[in-house]
């Protein structure tokens, strides 16, 4: 049996090394405990981390974040780390995600086979070595530029940003949903995480990272208000996002997307993307469970 452990300051080492050999799924954890460390003070990207060890290398690991989802990446003792993550967290569960099979045992390890959830499907696994994007006509030409927004263009954001929340997850348009969107602008534009495609002087598509590491990033949140929809500007946010990671020395991309999504699957392949073959796992609970 293995001996599971909460991770602390000065287990990153071996952490990393674990979850390198798992890149593409494991993006939210590499991402956020480069960001925020491995103590769990309740602030954001922080999370408590349970790894089960094997003869001092950790083979399992999962993680229970400030915002109540649950992340794993344990292809053995999955039952074991969940469960001790959950109980050392004392964390209300708002969802999960990671590997598709394992998110969908996870929901049968807490019991939550049968709980209302806002999204629950797996989605397909996309990548890009940066080398490879295809840079689309009217972001060569100039036609469209992408860069940081500005400040004045935050709230227009935070609305395009609750507008994803309802579409591609399945939230409720609420005040407070409005509130969460624009506390993650904000995150995004302190980080200069995020990037917003204008036309002229007008905004028409936004694109940010969800994690970013030194040598990868992954993309979410990619948004064209509906009645811009079909120009090509999903492609060209997503594009010039992409160069500007490149030009810090990002070497890959990866992002996922619904199973049924066949438009933003034909944007990712347009600039280069191609599935991986393998599947991620998210899942959104309707009301936090504690």
């Amino acid at each position: 049996m293995p001996i599971l452990r909460t991770l602390q300051p000065g287990d990153e080492v071996s952490l990393e090394a674990f979850l390198l050999q798992h890149t593409d799924t494991s993006m939210f954890l590499r991402s956020n405990w480069r960001a925020a460390g491995l103590l769990d003070q309740g602030a954001r990207f922080q999370g408590t981390y349970i790894a089960a060890y094997i003869d001092e290398a950790i083979v399992a690991v999962a993680a229970h974040f400030w915002n109540g989802a649950i992340v794993v990446q344990a292809p053995v003792y999955l039952p074991e780390v969940v469960q001790a993550v959950v109980a050392q967290s004392g964390r209300a569960i708002s969802g999960i995600s990671g590997p598709a099979a394992q998110v969908e045992a996870t929901k049968n390890i807490l019991g939550f086979s049968n709980r209302p959830t806002q999204l629950d499907k797996p989605e397909i696994l996309f990548s890009l070595a940066l080398r490879d994007l295809q840079i689309p006509e009217a972001l060569a030409l100039v036609k469209v530029q992408c860069r940081l927004p500005h400040p004045d263009e935050l709230e227009l954001l935070t609305e395009w940003c609750a507008a994803f929340s309802v579409e591609t997850l399945g939230q409720k348009d609420t005040p407070s949903l409005i509130t969460a969107s624009r506390l993650v602008i904000e995150a995004r534009q302190a980080t200069a995480m995020h990037w917003v495609l204008v036309a002229g002087d007008t905004p028409v598509a936004y694109s940010a990272f969800n994690a970013s590491l030194p040598d990868i990033v992954q993309i979410g949140g990619v948004w064209t208000p509906p009645a811009l929809r079909g120009k090509g500007y999903a492609k060209s946010v997503v594009a010039g996002s992409l160069l500007a990671a490149r030009s810090q020395g990002v070497k890959r991309a990866i992002l996922f997307t619904g199973d049924n999504n066949q438009a933003a699957q034909a944007v990712y392949q347009g600039i280069g993307f191609l599935p991986t073959g393998e599947k991620y796992g998210l899942v959104l609970f309707e009301e936090i469970q504690a």
